[in-house]
Parts: structure tokens; C-alpha cells; sequence
């Protein structure tokens, strides 16, 4: 094989036993600290890129933000309905190494939008409100920080506000529903192909509270389009428009999209690759919008979690009992390969403005490898509630990144019972605490934002480790980075490579793993690979992975 073609990391460990000791007490539950107590914006969207930047918008409708765009560079928008001469930021750029922010300019309102990472790692976000509902944004990474939004407007065939995004094996973005909108299309388009394709489910599955908003969408391994809306789901092979199979209606019947906002994540794909389970965390049961917006009422979350393997040719749903209700909250795929973090969210209520009651701070883990009955681990609490525009993503430290919550038109900051909420919060699970030091790596690499490797190919990944729990213990993930927003985190995806025993060289030790065989089971771009000592990831590298 081509040396060129390897991917060597190499991980040093440092010790710490004193800390380790102190910690001990602590490691179940994590860890939280605010690392910006205000950013000036609310983080309603969030997308990771591969130059560790964090990039974060809001609406732009409601008035001034909190933070100025530099001088000279204010928004003037004839169409605005809050503001049409805006001299302050609704976007902004976070350096996760630096803990640093700079306003970036929106034009238009990409409020309720939708987004994926291209193949060449430009973040594509599609659609919004009002004279933003057509718009494609385009924002290219850049290491000097002078870079910014660049609009397209009318470059969508039909309004997308509420609408979800998925990278597709050839590179191109599906984006399915919005509003009123029963219908997808792509991004970019075929010359030869119509603007957008009819999807007559949507219509089926709208509801008098239009519990059908922001689909669930997960690429199944044969690379067709797994949508979940309301309370059902199809199996769509979208180059034909076809409905392959639809799957039963999940236990109860409670619609589980927005504005009823459950959760839901594509479980870790195993080496072979050829099953797929989905799960669906929480949500409201059936009315809540209308009680809650009309009569003040507030019923309690669902507490249900739905489970299906959607390659079954029987499949059904396998239902659980979380700790405790939740609604709004969001779901993250840790690099461990084996939980499912579920974080953010609220007790009684609904999504909406002024619609979500006792706000749910402490996350739980969900472990899908363990026995049912076990698979809840209960975590340390925040003390933000984090309630409807709230989002959550995966670093590439390990830790998780939580910001936003305004339930509000407006930004508010005092006399209301759930203020706006402009911070960002860090939650460290129990791996990147000192009492998990010993089996921790510390990733040592050159800086690039991304090796090269190609489908199927197989390459070797050294590290130095202080205690490996068993040669056989080690293995390596391959996590997307997700477009967060609205309780859903689109493109997310966890693969568990296919990896051979752990082999001890001079003063390290050496895994090799083969790259997954085709878009299909991973789309092409930008990934963050791991390697896990039984339980403890190391820090990401960033990898990119194409033909």
C-alpha cells in the first residue's frame, strides 16, 4: 500500500492520578462550564466545519441582536418586517480552540432553515422565512477569518421554512418538506431533472397542529431516504420517487416532528454495515400545541423512546421508558460509538412561543448495546434551561456544545419566566474527566483539517496510550459533523470501522482499519475520526473521505 495513503496518529498520554482521585466522585454524571456567558446571538442553528469553527445564526426578524456587525457593515433589507436598516449581527463564527466569536452578515431571514456540509466542506444552508425561504447561503471555511455569507436568492423551486436537509451518496443535498410544502428537492440541481418532486406522505401525515414540520430524515445503507413525519415513516427511493416500503406507526400514536419536536438519531452503523436502527426520544403527545397556545395548558412530555431497525424485512418498534419526560430536547451521537446523549428540552408543553414549561437540565445518556431496562444513564445538571430554539453538537474535543433558548418573538432579557438565553455552555462527559486520564489520548498531529482517505481502503492508526484495557479493546469511529436546530441534528452519522486487533510496536501501538466501502453508508466530506480505548475516545482528527 502507498505510504501516502496512511493515516498515522499518534496519541501521548499524561498522568494525572491526584486529579483522577479528586474526580472520582464526580464521573458519572459529566461536567458543565459556560465558556461564553454571551455571544450577542441567539444559537438557534449551529454547524461544525472542519477548521473547528462553529458556525451560529439566528432569525433576523425580531429587531436588534446583541452584538454589532463591524462599522460599515449593516444589513439593509427592504423586505425585513422588524428592521429594514440593521446595523447588528443575527450570525456569528465561534473558534472552539480560541473560545473566540466574530459577527458574520445574513441578509435574509434563514429562520427555521435547514443545512448540510458539502463534499469540499462549504456549509450549504437552504431556505427560512419571507424573502429568505428560497435562498441558498453559502459560507466557505477560511483560516483568516475573513469570510462571510454569500446569499443566492430564488435558488430553491419552493419555500422551505421547516423544512430538513441530507447529504446523499453522490455529494448532492435532499431537502424535504416546509411548510405547506409536500414536496422535496435537490441541491444542486440535474439540468435534465424537474425543480422539485411530489411527496404526497407529507400531506398524509399533516395534522390540524401541523405536527409534519422538520422530517426526520436518515440515510439508510442501501442509499435510499428512511422519513419520518408526524407518527409513521417510508422508506423513499428518491431517484425514482418511489415508496419502497412504509413501517408501522409507531406505538401510541403521539406525533413526534415539530411543533410536538421529539428527537431522533441513526444508531452507530456497525463494521458490516448492513443494518440500520433508528431511535426517537420524547416529544408531546397529541393536542399539546392547541392546549398550550389557546388554553394555557400545559400536558406533560412524552417519555417514551421508539426503537426500530429499519433493514428488517419484519421491522417493529421497541419501545422504552426514559427517566423523565422531554420535549425540545436534542440527540447526540458520542465518539465512544455506544451513547446516545439527549440533552436540552422541557417537562410540560410544547415548541412554539411561550409554549415550553419546566425546563429538563440534567442530559441522560442512552446506551444501545446494553440489555433493555439499563440503557439510561442519568447525568449532571446545567443550570440554563435551554428550551425552544436551543441546539447542541458534537466538537472535536469530545465535549458538546450547547447554546440558544428564546421563546420569545423578541429577544428578552428581563420580566419573563424563561429569559433569552445568548451563552454557550460546554458539557464534558465522563471520558474527559481526570479519572479517565490513564486511558485518554492526547492527539498529536500536524494541523491539516483533513487526510485524505478513500472508500474501502484500509489504512493504519498509531497511538500511545498509559493503559490499554485489552488488545482487542480498541476501536476507531468516523462521526459527521451534524446541522443542529429545531431538536434535530441533521447529517448526523457514527460509523464503527472495521478494525483488527491492536498491534504493540516500539513505544506505541498500531490498529488497522478500512475506510467504509461506499457513499452510501457514509457521504462524501468531512469526518471526525476517533479512537476509542474501550470507553475513552481520543480527541477527533479530521479526515476526508471521497473516492
Amino acid at each position: 500500500m502507498n505510504p501516502s495513503t496512511l493515516l498515522l496518529i499518534f496519541l501521548s498520554l499524561s498522568h494525572n492520578l491526584a486529579a483522577a482521585a479528586a474526580a472520582a466522585s464526580h464521573l458519572a454524571g459529566g461536567q458543565w462550564n459556560i465558556i461564553e456567558p454571551s455571544i450577542g446571538v441567539s444559537a438557534m442553528h449551529m454547524q461544525l466545519l472542519h477548521n473547528d469553527r462553529v458556525i451560529i445564526f439566528d432569525r433576523t426578524d425580531f429587531g436588534r441582536s446583541n452584538l454589532s456587525l463591524p462599522a460599515g457593515g449593516c444589513r439593509d433589507d427592504p423586505n425585513d418586517i422588524a428592521l429594514k436598516h440593521d446595523c447588528t449581527a443575527h450570525s456569528v463564527e465561534y473558534d472552539v480552540a480560541g473560545n473566540s466569536f466574530r459577527p458574520l452578515k445574513v441578509l435574509t431571514d434563514p429562520w427555521c432553515s435547514s443545512g448540510t456540509v458539502a463534499e469540499d466542506g462549504r456549509l450549504i444552508q437552504t431556505g427560512g422565512f419571507n424573502d429568505g425561504d428560497r435562498t441558498v447561503r453559502v459560507f466557505q471555511p477560511c483560516g483568516d477569518g475573513g469570510c462571510d455569507w454569500v446569499e443566492k436568492p430564488a435558488e430553491l423551486a419552493v419555500r422551505r421554512w421547516y423544512a430538513t436537509s441530507q447529504i446523499l451518496p453522490d455529494g448532492r443535498a435532499i431537502i424535504v418538506g416546509g411548510r405547506r410544502q409536500y414536496n422535496y428537492e435537490f441541491y444542486p440541481k440535474y439540468s435534465t431533472s424537474p425543480s422539485f418532486f411530489s411527496l404526497p406522505f407529507l400531506l398524509q401525515t399533516s395534522d390540524p397542529e401541523e405536527n409534519n414540520l422538520y422530517p426526520f430524515l436518515h440515510l439508510n445503507v442501501d442509499g435510499n431516504l428512511f422519513i419520518f413525519s408526524n407518527n409513521r415513516a417510508i422508506l423513499l427511493d428518491y431517484k425514482s420517487n418511489k415508496i419502497l416500503r412504509s413501517y408501522p406507526s409507531i406505538p401510541g400514536s403521539h406525533p413526534r416532528n415539530y411543533p410536538s419536536s421529539a428527537s431522533s438519531v441513526l444508531l452507530p452503523l456497525n463494521p458490516s454495515a448492513t443494518e440500520a436502527q433508528v431511535l426517537i426520544c420524547g416529544g408531546a403527545p397529541k393536542g399539546s400545541y392547541v392546549q398550550a397556545s389557546r388554553n394555557g395548558t400545559f400536558l406533560k412530555a412524552l417519555s417514551t423512546c421508539g426503537r426500530i431497525k429499519i433493514t428488517d424485512p419484519s421491522p417493529a418498534w421497541e419501545m422504552e421508558e426514559m427517566p423523565a419526560a422531554r420535549v425540545m430536547g436534542d440527540m447526540i451521537l458520542l465518539p465512544t460509538g455506544f451513547d446516545v446523549l439527549i440533552i436540552n428540552g422541557a417537562g410540560a408543553g410544547t415548541a412554539g412561543w411561550e409554549l415550553g414549561r419546566e425546563p429538563v437540565l440534567g442530559p441522560i445518556i442512552y446506551r444501545p448495546e446494553m440489555p433493555a431496562g439499563s440503557r439510561f444513564v442519568v447525568q449532571s445538571e446545567s443550570v440554563v434551561p435551554r428550551l425552544y430554539h436551543s441546539s447542541a453538537l458534537l466538537l472535536r474535543d469530545g465535549r458538546v456544545l450547547v447554546g440558544g433558548s428564546n421563546p420569545h418573538v423578541r429577544y428578552e432579557f428581563a420580566g419573563v419566566q424563561y429569559p433569552t438565553e445568548l451563552s454557550l455552555e460546554a458539557f464534558s462527559p465522563e471520558y474527559l474527566l481526570p479519572a479517565a486520564s490513564k486511558y485518554r489520548p492526547e492527539i498529536e498531529w500536524d494541523g491539516r483539517e483533513g487526510f485524505e482517505v478513500r472508500y474501502g481502503e484500509e489504512f493504519g492508526v498509531r497511538f500511545r496510550v498509559g493503559e490499554l484495557k485489552g488488545m482487542g479493546g480498541v476501536r476507531v469511529t468516523m462521526v459527521a459533523p451534524a446541522f443542529a436546530t429545531h431538536s434535530f441534528s441533521m447529517n448526523q452519522r457514527l460509523i464503527v470501522l472495521k478494525s483488527g486487533a491492536a498491534m504493540k510496536g516500539e513505544g506505541y501501538y498500531e490498529v488497522r482499519v478500512e475506510a467504509p466501502a461506499t457513499g452510501k453508508v457514509a457521504p462524501p466530506g468531512f469526518y471526525m475520526v476517533f479512537v476509542v480505548n474501550e470507553w475513552v475516545p481520543s480527541e477527533g482528527v479530521w479526515v476526508h473521505l471521497g473516492s
